[in-house]
């Protein structure tokens, strides 16, 4: 037997236990089709664009920031100098990259990877916002899909 399908053992049936799919069953067509809303229908509501989590973006800027100070720390190990000098080295290099902490941008949306999706989502939004700078679009009087309107 295997996923509760089947003989649980072929002994006596005539046969060897081998489980075959039946290919002659035809699939009946599913109820809903006709509930769906159309592809092509400019008026639906459109989904709605989730947010980055704040949080999460927090944590991985923090993230990279200890990254360095580690580098640093394993590089300064293996010069070989003592303990107190190098927490001294990778404390004024914390409290520096700290200071910068606002100034950084999201990173570029072609440098991430697809599981990053909170740093992908305000990347995007980061592009849409120079997009729009660009081509002066005013956030207060623009409608999403308004140039699809027929009307």
């Amino acid at each position: 037997m295997y996923n509760g399908i089947g003989l649980s053992t072929p002994r006596g049936s005539g046969t060897n236990g081998y489980v075959v799919r039946n290919l002659s069953f035809v699939r009946p067509p599913p109820m809903d089709r006709n509930d769906r809303a159309p592809i092509h229908d400019f008026k639906a509501p459109l989904p709605e664009i989730r947010q980055p989590n704040q949080e999460i973006l927090l944590h991985d800027r923090k993230r990279k920031i200890e990254v360095q100070c580690m580098h640093l720390q394993i590089k300064l190990e293996d010069e070989g100098l003592s303990e107190d000098a190098i927490e001294k080295q990778v404390q004024t290099l914390r409290e520096q990259l700290k200071s910068n902490f606002e100034k950084v941008l999201p990173r570029n949306a072609k440098d991430l990877l697809e599981h990053e999706t909170h740093q992908l989502t305000a990347a995007k939004e980061h592009e849409n916002k120079k997009m729009m700078m660009a081509l002066n679009i005013k956030k207060t009087n623009y409608v999403e899909g308004a140039a699809f309107d027929r009307e």
